[in-house]
């Protein structure tokens, strides 16, 4: 055996709120790795759902890597939520028409960006990421916490707004994780080293064959 098929919808056997995600998705603008994958209280249809204000006429991606873990109700908020907030006032007068459409003539909605999920994350129950975001290999974003700045790698991150907790590891093992990139090595080899990859020693993963 060499793991299971990251191409099955459903990986657990008579299991269906775990699902390999990238196999349900259907937006193009929503970019899943292998083996990511999201667990629901209901159903796994409710993840696009949880992506806000993504319409196709703005062009911003959700990007999320290999080996990621998200809980249920999760929230992504991208672009199109953005409100002028530089303006005397932050109301939506041109999308009413009516005498109204030319308020946003020669003016932009602020566009944050992607929001982008690096490899090997956890993202716990009900937390919401806010567009613009990159949240680095490897980090934690706990329960009900609300991102709205980059994370970095290897990092818990916790609270509304949410602020580092702490690094999970020293700073030269985070180096030589980054460097390592496991989960782009071929499954067998990954599936030769699950024992490494749920240990601490980072000399035998470093060593595997």
């Amino acid at each position: 055996m060499i793991g299971p098929d990251k191409n099955q919808k459903f990986p657990l056997d008579k299991y269906e709120r775990l699902c390999f995600l990238k196999n349900i998705v259907k937006n193009p603008n929503i970019i899943i790795g292998d083996y990511t994958y999201y667990d629901d209280f209901e159903n796994v249809e409710n993840f696009e759902k949880n992506v806000k204000y993504h319409f196709d006429f703005v062009g911003d991606k959700l990007v999320i890597g290999k080996f990621c873990m998200i809980a249920s109700d999760v929230k992504f908020i991208m672009n199109r939520a953005n409100h002028l907030t530089k303006s005397l006032s932050t109301y939506p007068f041109a999308i009413f028409g009516n005498g109204w459409e030319n308020a946003m003539d020669g003016k932009t909605y602020p566009q944050k960006g992607d929001i982008t999920i690096g490899n090997d994350v956890w993202i716990g129950y009900n937390a919401t990421i806010r567009a613009g975001v990159t949240i680095g290999d490897g980090a934690i974003i706990a329960t009900n916490a609300t991102v709205i700045k980059d994370v970095e790698p290897y990092s818990i991150v916790g609270g509304n707004p949410a602020k580092e907790i702490k690094k999970r590891f020293s700073e030269n093992i985070i180096l030589k994780l980054l460097e390592l990139k496991w989960w782009n090595w071929e499954i067998e080899k990954i599936t030769r080293n699950l024992q490494n990859l749920t240990d601490i020693n980072i000399d035998k993963l470093m060593n595997a064959k």
